[in-house]
C-alpha cells in the first residue's frame, strides 16, 4: 500500500562510467604503478590521454579535490565511488600546469569539465601521462564490467558498468 502511494524509491545499484577524458583506454593491469596495476586502490581502467581535459565520467558529487589538482574523486547516487589520477607521480608537480573547474561537495553531471592540464608538461616532467580511472570502493560492488576498447571519447564513450552490492 505504502508503494502505491509514495512509489518505489529503490535506487538504481548500477553505475556507468564513461570516458573522463578522450584517448586510448587501457586494462588497469598495464598501469606502469603497482598501486594500480594490481588493484591495490580498487578494480578500474586506464586512458592514455589525446588532450588535456578531464570531465565527469558520472552524474554525482564531488567528494574529493587534492590541493595539487592532479585528482578528483566523486561518488554517485548508487554510492560508487570513483577517484580520476591524471598522470602518474604528478603529486610532485605540486599543480603545476592543472586546473580545476570545480570544488568538493558540487554536483555534477556527465560532461562536466572537472580539471584541465598541460599535457606536454605532464609528459615532461611526471612519470608518465596515463589516468588511472579506479572504483575505490569496489570491495563493496557485486560486479565490474570494462565495456570499451581502443580509442575513447570524453563524455561520451561508455567505459565500465559497476553494479553495487
Amino acid at each position: 500500500m505504502f508503494k502505491k502511494l509514495f512509489g518505489n524509491k529503490t535506487k538504481s545499484k548500477e553505475t556507468t562510467v564513461l570516458a573522463p577524458l578522450s584517448g586510448n583506454i587501457l586494462p588497469i593491469s598495464e598501469v606502469p604503478d603497482p598501486v594500480f596495476s594490481q588493484k591495490m586502490m580498487g578494480d578500474g581502467f586506464a586512458i592514455e590521454p589525446s588532450e588535456g581535459q578531464v570531465v565527469s565520467p558520472v552524474a554525482g558529487e564531488v567528494v574529493q579535490l587534492f590541493h595539487t589538482k592532479h585528482a578528483v574523486g566523486l561518488k554517485t547516487e548508487a554510492g560508487t565511488e570513483v577517484l580520476i589520477h591524471i598522470g602518474l607521480e604528478t603529486v610532485a608537480m605540486e599543480g603545476e600546469g592543472f586546473e580545476a573547474h570545480v570544488a568538493q561537495g558540487d554536483k555534477v553531471s556527465v560532461g562536466t569539465p572537472l580539471i584541465t592540464f598541460d599535457l606536454a608538461l605532464i609528459q615532461e616532467k611526471a612519470k608518465s601521462i596515463i589516468t588511472p580511472i579506479v572504483i575505490t570502493n569496489s570491495d563493496a560492488s557485486e560486479s565490474f564490467e570494462i565495456l570499451a576498447q581502443g580509442t575513447v571519447q570524453k563524455g561520451e564513450t561508455a567505459c565500465a558498468k559497476v553494479t553495487m552490492k
